[in-house]
């Protein structure tokens, strides 16, 4: 897929308060890491995890999103009265209907006019509002939009750490599973898209690729059909760690030689590249998979973990901030979700 006429404008994006290191989890498990001669630090070893954020008790998921959400519109510089598509793209939300996007619609007060509906498929999600988006803009059907997701992980991290020490017979295996639930984290960010003719900016989406490896779907499962900020559910997510990396890369491979013809890139042209963040140990290998230069890339994974589908999103936003990026750079965006099923997109900055 190839675009002429899609921008982005602004991101916007909202940390956390509470700041939760890899040893304190660890330190809740002591009876679990006694009984295996577990040594602590085995976490951040193991991931490169040193800490992830959590939002406050009852903090829902459209709160956040909101905040997120109007500081990528102040930042745009877009007025509100132009926003015609809203995108919400997390895992997290308030309630199973209606959709989140309606509460952060309200709240950030956007036309009634606006497009306006939920997208979720993992840790992609937020990349497919992103393409869902920019597909609209190109068709002529909307101008600019907005996509933002949030993800609160602190429940599903409290129900692994419980359901481990309930767990009288638990197995190496069974808490190897368990184990990716520990790098979650929490955060919020969001993205405007425009049409060309209202860009304010030379930040454009200049295309990308999608290949989907759907016989894999059973590497990572949450079983319950739940949003994860009701206190009343427990969703417990159980991975195949070494399966998701090791087909992973395989289908990233894939993706990004796609990319690569679809674009007429070589490895050689890209100057800047941002990946979902998993670990620092699965960044390593796809820059290596991919024989890209490690450098190229902006690493968050270390102080917020895993955050979904806001983990691609949010890394490029907070590089942003850091001055990262320079105007003229080929930046790519590398996102994959369990399932599994990847996107890359192309941009001119």
């Amino acid at each position: 897929m190839l675009y002429r006429n899609v921008h982005i404008e602004a991101f916007g994006y909202k940390l956390p308060e509470n700041v939760i290191t890899s040893l304190s989890l660890e330190e809740r498990l002591t009876p679990v890491y006694d009984r295996f001669n577990l040594a602590f630090g085995r976490l951040e070893m193991m991931t490169g995890i040193r800490e992830r954020r959590f939002w406050n008790n009852g903090i829902p998921p459209s709160q956040t999103s909101t905040i997120a959400a109007e500081k990528a519109i102040a930042n745009s510089k877009i007025d509100k009265g132009d926003i015609e598509c809203l995108l919400h793209t997390s895992l997290s939300r308030d309630f199973l209907e209606p959709a989140t996007a309606f509460l952060v619609h309200d709240s950030l007060g956007l036309p009634p006019t606006a497009t306006i509906f939920d997208i979720s498929n993992a840790c992609l999600g937020f990349v497919n509002g992103m393409v869902t988006l920019a597909n609209m803009i190109e068709l002529g059907q909307v101008k600019a939009g907005i996509v933002v997701a949030s993800e609160s992980s602190r429940h599903i991290t409290d129900i692994t750490i419980d359901e481990i020490l309930q767990d009288p017979d638990i197995t190496r295996a069974q808490l190897k599973r368990s184990f990716a639930s520990l790098t979650l984290g929490s955060g919020a960010v969001a993205v405007v898209l425009t049409h060309s003719s209202l860009s304010k900016c030379g930040h454009k989406i200049i295309g990308g690729t999608i290949r989907t490896a759907s016989e894999h779907h059973d590497l990572c499962r949450i079983e319950n059909d739940t949003y994860f900020f009701d206190p009343n559910t427990r969703p417990s997510m159980s991975t195949d760690s070494v399966g998701i990396l090791k087909n992973g890369l395989v289908l990233a491979s894939e993706t990004w030689e796609a990319l690569g013809k679809e674009l007429r890139w070589h490895n050689s042209d890209v100057d800047k590249v941002f990946c979902h963040q998993v670990t620092a140990v699965h960044q390593e290998l796809l820059f290596d998979t991919l024989r890209l230069d490690e450098s190229k890339g902006f690493s968050s994974v270390e102080y917020l973990g895993n955050v979904g589908p806001v983990s691609l999103p949010i890394t490029l936003a907070i590089a942003l901030d850091e001055g990262h990026l320079d105007p003229g750079d080929k930046v790519a965006m590398l996102g994959i979700g369990s399932g599994l099923s990847s996107i890359m997109l192309g941009m001119t900055w």
